[in-house]
C-alpha cells in the first residue's frame, strides 16, 4: 500500500514538473518589461505569433518616438544603488561609518525601503558595531541622502523623512510631525478636527496635510526611472471611487496568424511535422498565457487597491494588514500564484509609480487586524501613560484582555523598534 502511494505522489509530481506547466509558471511571474521582450523574441523565432495592425493612432504616436524610447539598456543610467554610493564617497566618512552605510544601502529595495531589520544587519556585519550605531547612521546618514525618503522601514516614516527635508516654514513641519506622531486613529477630516479643537490654525493644518499627501511613497523607485521598470497598472481615485486598470498603451498585442497556419494545415497532412506542430501549440499557448497572467495581475491588483484604499486616497498613514495568504483565499488562487503575480510587478499610483508587494502588511495578531505600526502606537501609548515602568508581560496581558492575541515577545521585539528601554532601565 505505501509503495503504491509512493508512485502515486511521483506520478503527481510528474504531472506538475510538464514542460507546459512550468513555462506558464515562468510567464507569470515574468515583469512587464521581461514580458514585452519575451514577446519580441517570439515574434521573431515564431513565424505563427504576428503584431496586430496599428490603427491611426498608434501609427501617429510612434510617428513621435525617437530612437531614446527604445533604449533599454540597463547601463544606460546609475541605479539607485550606485547613486547613494557616489553621495556617500562624497561626505569623507570615517571607515567605520562608510562600512555601515555600504551595508544599509545594500539592504535597500528597489523602492528605498530598508528590506532587513537592523538586527539582521548587525548580523551581517558580524555585530562589530552596535544596533544604535547602525540607526544613528541610517536616521543621519542615509535618511538625508537624494532622492528624499530613501531608508525607511515603514510609510509613516517615508514621510517623516521628506517632511523633515521639505523647505516648509516651522508651524507646517510641527503640525505635520504631530499629525505623524501622534495616535491619532481617525481620518483626515478626523485628524484635522482634532488639531483644529487642540488650538492649530485650520489653514496651516490643511496645508500640513497636503505636503503629507503629495509624499513619495516608493522613492527609490521613481528615481530610478529607467525603461525596465514599467508598470502593469494604473489607479485612479475620485472621490473615493477607485479605478485599477491595465495598462494597454505600449504593450504588444499579438494574435495567430491562421492564414499561415490554415496553409501549413494543408502541408502538414501531406508530410507532418513535428517542429511546426509544437510551433503552432506554443503560438496558442503564448497568446492565452499572456491573457491570463494579465488578467490575473489585475484581479491581485484590484484586490490590494480595494483594501488599501486609504493609504492611496486621503490618509496616507492608513495601511491595512494584508497578506499573500489573504489575497489567495479571497481570490481563489494558490499562494505561490500570488507570490509570482506579486514580483516585479508594479502600479501607477497618485503617490508615484510602487510595486504592489510594497502594500501587503501582516498582521501581528492571531485574532485580530493589526500592523507592525499600529502595535507600536499601542505599546508607545500605554508606555507614555504609564504611572511607574510597566512590564512586556504587563503589557501583554492587557492587550490580550482586549483581543490582541499576541506573545510577549513580540511586545519586546516593537518595544525594541520603538528604541524604548525595557522597564528596569526607564
Amino acid at each position: 500500500m505505501a509503495i503504491s502511494l509512493i508512485k502515486e505522489f511521483k506520478q503527481k509530481q510528474k504531472i506538475s514538473l510538464t514542460p507546459a506547466l512550468k513555462k506558464s509558471i515562468d510567464l507569470l511571474q515574468l515583469s512587464r518589461f521581461e514580458l514585452i521582450q519575451k514577446i519580441d523574441k517570439e515574434i521573431e523565432i515564431n513565424p505563427f505569433v504576428e503584431n496586430e495592425e496599428y490603427d491611426e493612432d498608434d501609427l501617429e504616436e510612434l510617428s513621435d518616438l525617437n530612437i531614446d524610447d527604445f533604449d533599454f539598456s540597463l547601463e544606460a543610467k546609475a541605479t539607485l544603488n550606485e547613486n547613494l554610493i557616489d553621495q556617500i564617497d562624497d561626505l569623507n566618512l570615517s571607515k567605520e561609518k562608510y562600512e555601515i552605510c555600504l551595508a544599509l544601502i545594500n539592504s535597500l529595495d528597489e523602492s528605498g525601503h530598508l528590506a532587513e531589520d537592523l538586527s539582521e544587519i548587525e548580523n551581517i556585519l558580524n555585530f562589530n558595531y552596535s544596533f544604535a550605531e547602525l540607526e544613528n547612521a541610517l536616521i543621519n546618514i542615509i535618511q538625508k541622502l537624494s532622492p528624499s525618503g530613501i531608508g525607511y522601514r515603514n510609510f509613516k516614516e517615508c514621510i517623516q523623512i521628506q517632511i523633515e527635508n521639505k523647505q516648509l516654514p516651522f508651524n507646517i513641519k510641527e503640525i505635520s510631525k504631530l499629525i505623524l506622531t501622534e495616535n491619532i486613529n481617525a481620518d483626515m477630516q478626523g485628524i484635522e478636527q482634532y488639531l483644529i479643537n487642540n488650538g492649530y490654525n485650520k489653514n496651516d493644518i490643511e496645508r500640513a496635510i497636503k505636503e503629507i499627501k503629495s509624499c513619495d511613497l516608493s522613492p527609490g523607485l521613481n528615481f530610478e526611472t529607467t525603461n525596465y521598470i514599467l508598470p502593469d497598472l494604473k489607479i485612479s481615485i475620485k472621490e473615493n471611487n477607485l479605478n485599477v486598470n491595465f495598462i494597454e498603451n505600449k504593450f504588444p498585442k499579438i494574435k495567430i496568424d491562421d492564414q499561415l497556419i490554415e496553409k501549413v494545415k494543408k502541408e502538414l497532412k501531406k508530410k507532418p511535422n513535428k517542429d511546426l506542430l509544437e510551433k503552432i501549440q506554443d503560438a496558442k499557448w503564448l497568446i492565452s498565457s499572456i491573457k491570463k497572467r494579465n488578467d490575473t495581475v489585475l484581479k491581485v491588483g484590484k484586490l490590494i487597491c480595494e483594501k488599501q484604499l486609504s493609504l492611496l486616497g486621503d490618509n496616507p498613514l492608513k495601511i491595512n494588514p494584508l497578506s499573500n495568504k489573504q489575497i489567495s483565499e479571497e481570490l481563489n488562487l494558490h499562494p505561490s500564484t500570488v507570490s509570482r503575480i506579486l514580483r516585479s510587478k508594479y502600479i501607477d499610483t497618485p503617490k508615484g509609480i510602487m510595486p504592489l508587494k510594497s502594500f501587503l502588511v501582516t498582521s501581528v495578531s492571531k485574532t485580530r487586524e493589526v500592523t507592525p505600526m499600529q502595535l507600536m502606537e499601542v505599546i508607545k501609548k500605554i508606555i507614555d501613560s504609564e504611572k511607574k515602568p510597566r512590564s512586556d508581560q504587563s503589557i501583554t496581558i492587557e492587550l490580550n484582555k482586549k483581543g490582541y492575541g499576541i506573545a510577549r515577545r513580540t511586545i519586546a521585539k516593537y518595544r525594541e523598534k520603538l528604541n524604548i528601554p525595557s522597564s528596569r532601565n526607564r
